[in-house]
């Protein structure tokens, strides 16, 4: 199953160039079964420009996830 999610196009590039390996969303996907991301950059693209799977669903609080992921999360808070 995939679901659309809309990204701002500094992030969405990053994630396209391996240099975002992990997005940060404030609620998970309540349907298990999704496995693939549609991206639809935000304005000024405003377009589908690629689409990733999903690898894992990390769910922790805010500073462990940031211990565990801000290596390759391409920003910087």
């Amino acid at each position: 199953m995939k679901v659309v999610l809309s990204i701002k196009p500094e992030f969405a590039n990053k994630i396209f160039d391996g240099t975002k390996k992990f997005e940060f969303r404030k609620a998970i996907f309540k349907n298990e079964k999704i496995k693939t991301v549609i991206v639809y950059s935000s304005s000024p693209v405003q377009q589908v420009i690629g689409e990733f799977e999903i690898e894992r669903i990390i769910n922790h609080d805010i500073d462990t996830l940031w211990g565990l992921t801000h290596q390759e999360s391409g920003i910087t808070e």
